[in-house]
């Protein structure tokens, strides 16, 4: 049982999940008021098994799963969470990413889980990409359960849903059809028959039904036939197909992308039409790329979860995830230094906060970590340490650490194994992204005669390991040497010394590098090496 006081504290939490944990708490009022009892709380993702999880799928389930962890926060209701396989689709047409193409396009037309494997490893190849899906689930962790649709349809676990369906035929086929075009208005029918013969998903006209006998009537090369709808002998077209999945499993909750406004819309209304509520949603926006276009998996122009994680933790993706799932967000490598350090902030700041619940449960590392966050300290940025490298030319992760131990002597890898994880990733996001970008330039006489100075003063300081110590140094010698505004001192000590445009607190910087290194560092660059060196 929750307690009275920890729930009034999550009904009250601003962040996104709690507010849409309150749409289920109103949903569940509005249902006992109407007499109607609610045992339990549904939440569903769906997953379209033509191609393999990608990072929106990780999205989709992550974000889910944190609607579902704040709603426990404030309900004793039970919860589940499907993850639900549309694997009876039609193959429509043959992905670019897979083997033995011309195998697959000998079935184009049959459901995935009629289509053999072009990896040669499972019964079919929605077996195969169903697999990978829930071992991609898995890989995170999350607490799910598998549905698929194949499975659904001809287990008769919909049986009464599809006649409720063929009861309303001409109510839900009148619901989708203004949103044709003429061509397909003409043939438009909510059922798609799979032929007998070729066990292909046919786009036919239905000629006629029968709601008492549950069955269709429809043309095939120009044969009647009739089939039940029932038993996977019939599936239904999408936007039918959603609104019946959420009538016959009594989902709660489902969240889609911004290109799924107008199915929402349609399969609320078909939903309604067949006597029940529509799930409470959330609607999220898409990524985009570099340059600001939408990311789609045929250009290839987003990041994949793998591509993800070879330069920062799961973590730093979770928190990318949970930020402002309404606003639309550019999904590039850039990303990733950014959203560690943010990630390593938010965890610093849940334990600063460990004493204030209320302020705790307002944290992405709650969420992030299913409300037990690691009492993990990091003495250095991941920012820092693509600076230290930089300024190092270290190539493994023992120099590295022989830097952050001369800044924090109680740090090494086995007490601080999350920053041991860290030095790995910036050594290979700095070589893959930061070292083919360094541009270094010349310093102009004013910004010469200043980044001189700052180096003899270093250099004095040279055993100073305290960041706000060296960092007033460096404030002080700026100011000394005119440069107003500051930011200006310290993109000229980026661009002189280090190559590039911008970097953490410099003083942070110099004393995790060391103050006498530094100092060395900035003289190299004020000779010319540097820019030699980049010319060469």
């Amino acid at each position: 049982m929750i307690s009275g006081s920890r729930r009034d504290i999550a009904t009250a939490a601003r962040a996104w999940p709690f507010e849409e944990a309150r749409k289920l708490l109103a949903r569940i009022e509005r249902r006992q008021k109407a007499g109607r009892p609610v045992n339990k709380i549904l939440f569903e993702t769906g997953y379209g098994p033509s191609g393999l999880p990608h990072i929106g799928t990780f999205g989709e389930v992550a974000r889910t799963s944190w609607v579902r962890q704040a709603f426990r926060e404030m309900s004793d209701l039970p919860t589940r969470l499907v993850a639900f396989s549309d694997d009876m689709d039609g193959l429509r047409k043959v992905p670019d990413n897979v083997p033995n193409q011309a195998l697959l396009r000998e079935h184009l037309g049959k459901p995935l889980t009629a289509i053999p494997d072009p990896f040669g490893t499972h019964d079919s190849f929605g077996a195969h990409n169903n697999a990978r899906l829930k071992a991609f689930l898995d890989r995170f962790g999350f607490s799910y359960e598998f549905f698929s649709a194949t499975e659904c349809y001809r287990s008769g676990l919909f049986d009464r849903a599809l006649l409720t369906v063929l009861g309303h035929y001409e109510a839900v086929r009148d619901v989708v059809l203004p949103t044709l075009g003429p061509e397909r208005r003409a043939t438009y029918s909510p059922f798609l028959p799979v032929c007998p013969r070729t066990g292909r998903v046919l786009q036919v006209p239905i000629i006629a039904w029968d709601a008492a006998a549950g069955t269709v009537v429809y043309e095939d090369e120009g044969r009647r036939m009739e089939a039940p709808v029932t038993g996977g002998h019939c599936k239904l077209q999408w936007k039918a197909d959603w609104a019946m999945r959420w009538f016959a499993l009594g989902v709660d909750y489902e969240m889609s992308g911004k290109d799924l406004i107008p199915s929402v819309e349609l399969s609320t209304k078909i939903v309604r039409i067949l006597g029940a509520e529509p799930p409470e949603t959330l609607t999220y926006e898409l990524f985009l790329d570099e340059s600001g276009q939408k990311i789609s998996k045929s250009k290839g122009n987003g990041l994949s979860v793998d591509e993800w994680l070879a330069y920062g933790p799961e973590e730093s993706l979770a928190l990318f995830m949970f930020q402002k799932p309404r606003a639309a967000k550019r999904l590039f490598f850039d990303a990733i230094p950014k959203s560690v350090d943010d990630y390593l902030g938010f965890l610093a700041q849940y334990w600063r906060d460990a004493g204030h619940p209320a302020t705790a449960l307002e944290n992405p590392v709650w969420f992030i970590h299913d409300g037990s966050p690691p009492a993990e300290d990091y003495p250095a940025s991941f920012a820092l340490l693509l600076n230290l490298v930089s300024a190092s030319g270290a190539h493994d992760r023992n120099v590295l650490w022989g830097f952050i131990r001369a800044y924090a002597r109680s740090a090494n890898p086995a007490t601080h194994p999350g920053l041991d994880r860290l030095v790995g990733y910036a050594l290979k996001y700095y070589e893959d992204f930061v070292k083919p970008r360094k541009q270094y330039r010349a310093p102009t006489a004013k910004e010469r005669e200043a980044l001189a100075a700052l180096a003899d003063a270093l250099e004095n300081m040279a055993e100073q390991r305290d960041p706000e110590t060296v960092q007033n140094v460096v404030y002080e010698i700026g100011k000394s040497h005119g440069f107003e505004p500051l930011r200006d001192w310290f993109k000229a000590i980026y661009e002189v010394a280090l190559g590039q445009t911008q970097g953490p607190r410099f003083g942070s910087f110099a004393a995790l590098f060391g103050c006498a290194e530094t100092a060395v560092l900035i003289r190299t660059a004020l000779s010319g090496a540097f820019l030699t060196a980049t010319k060469a």
